[in-house]
């Protein structure tokens, strides 16, 4: 189990992720304390307080980290709200798309510790990849408090450029997605063979599972390894991986195109908050 000092933590914003994140905080910290703070929260999970709102709390309630989960659109009410309880000089963790660290520094003023991150949907259930970076005004403590956060949902890593948020985005942050179109396809593919659809679903499911699980119990051996390791001259593999492989339509140039389109849209998404 991972120990941390006594912490009092409000989250703000309980959908989802919010809801996710402070399942898997209760269950790794007990020396947590969590507010949660929303109007319409999902089933309240452990030892939470809940409130219906900012304006519900005592204006002198301190908190040493705060983390920032509602939806972009409703950022801007949500920093509003936050000043009275930014005295204290809490961590400021925010997990929502497209909202930069000069964004938060512009509502919530200089000077502050502020995180942004990155997680993506595996993080609810503690096997997520999640990136950050932060602001100057962070000290190696919060830092610190920053990753056994994070990490407490899966793999985590620290940015120093900003500007890469993007990229993250388009590979880590949206990429759940493309894992599950590739078994959506892979067992379409499977029922144009010939196999039942529940029998097609639970080859494909069952197959990117186990090689991903295969690559991470073989970290030293790079993806082009394994794939070279599963295929022999002549062979099935190879014949599947000739259209795979293609220069001009396979995977990597349509990955490729994917991404880069991914990481524009969230580029665009930034400008525009």
């Amino acid at each position: 189990m991972n120990h941390l000092p006594p912490t009092r933590l409000l989250l703000i914003g309980y959908g989802r992720m919010g809801s996710a994140l402070a399942q898997i905080w209760v269950d790794c910290f007990p020396e947590l304390n969590i507010t949660v703070i929303d109007p319409n929260p999902v089933s309240l999970i452990g030892p939470v307080s809940p409130y219906l709102s900012l304006e519900a709390l005592e204006s002198d309630s301190v908190f040493d980290v705060i983390v920032l989960a509602v939806k972009p659109k409703d950022m801007d009410t949500a920093c509003a709200s936050l000043k009275p309880f930014l005295a204290s000089h809490p961590l400021v963790l925010s997990i929502a798309a497209g909202k930069s660290l000069a964004y938060f520094e512009e509502h919530l003023g200089t000077g502050l510790a502020i995180v942004r991150a990155m997680p993506n949907t595996p993080a609810a259930i503690g096997h997520g990849m999640s990136v950050a970076c932060h602001t100057l005004g962070i000290d190696q403590k919060q830092k610190h408090l920053a990753s056994a956060l994070l990490s407490a949902t899966g793999k985590m890593d620290w940015l120093e450029d900003e500007s890469l948020m993007d990229a993250v985005t388009g590979v880590s942050g949206s990429g759940p997605a493309y894992v599950f179109l590739l078994i959506e396809a892979l067992a379409e593919a499977g029922i144009a063979a010939g196999l039942t659809a529940d029998m097609a679903a639970r080859l494909s499911r069952q197959t990117v599972i186990g090689a991903a699980y295969l690559a991470e119990q073989n970290a030293d051996l790079s993806a082009l390894d394994l794939r070279e390791q599963v295929t022999s001259a002549g062979g099935t593999t190879e014949a599947a991986l000739t259209i795979l492989l293609s220069e001009e339509s396979g995977l990597k140039p349509l990955m490729k195109k994917a991404v880069a389109s991914a990481t524009a849209r969230s580029q665009a998404l930034g400008r525009s908050s």
